[in-house]
């Protein structure tokens, strides 16, 4: 991995962490409201986010309340997701409509974290993952257009290599 690549992934793992913590209370738990979930459209862009991505999920949730359970299912819900929208990437060339697909793929897979809160908090699946799903639709459907205006400034597919 270039020394570009791994600082800018640092980068966002940091920034990811950063913000998590920052908003703590709506981040964890039955309704989880994490505003650097927008970062998961940095791999619409270019698929070397993934591990800036996934490596800062792991390092906010070494700081859950729920311990091991969200190490485990909120990486791999993030893992996932993310794994899905660069396979679909191959196909999908419109960055929009790839965009809202991140969106769906990441509010669809909160089944993951539903499950999660069914077996750490007792909570209902359905509720759960009505309630998860509906804070990540929420903050990923406010991202696409900051991150789509960010990229025009930005280039994030140049900005990793």
């Amino acid at each position: 991995m270039k020394v570009k690549t791994l600082v800018t992934n640092g980068l966002i793992a940091a920034l990811y962490i950063a913000l998590s913590l920052s908003i703590q209370p709506i981040a964890f738990s039955s309704i989880q409201f994490r505003l650097p979930e927008v970062f998961n459209h940095l791999v619409v862009f270019n698929k070397k986010y993934f591990f800036g991505i996934v490596l800062g999920v792991f390092i906010t949730n070494l700081f859950s309340p729920l311990g091991l359970y969200d190490l485990f299912f909120g990486v791999a819900h993030s893992a996932l997701s993310l794994g899905i929208i660069i396979f679909l990437a191959r196909y999908i060339k419109n960055t929009w409509l790839l965009l809202i697909v991140n969106t769906l793929v990441f509010t669809f897979n909160m089944y993951i974290v539903a499950f999660e809160l069914k077996l750490a908090l007792q909570l209902p699946f359905l509720l759960s993952w009505f309630t998860t799903a509906i804070g990540e639709i929420a903050v990923m459907g406010i991202g696409i257009p900051i991150m789509y205006a960010l990229n025009k400034k930005l280039n994030f597919h140049h900005l990793i290599r």
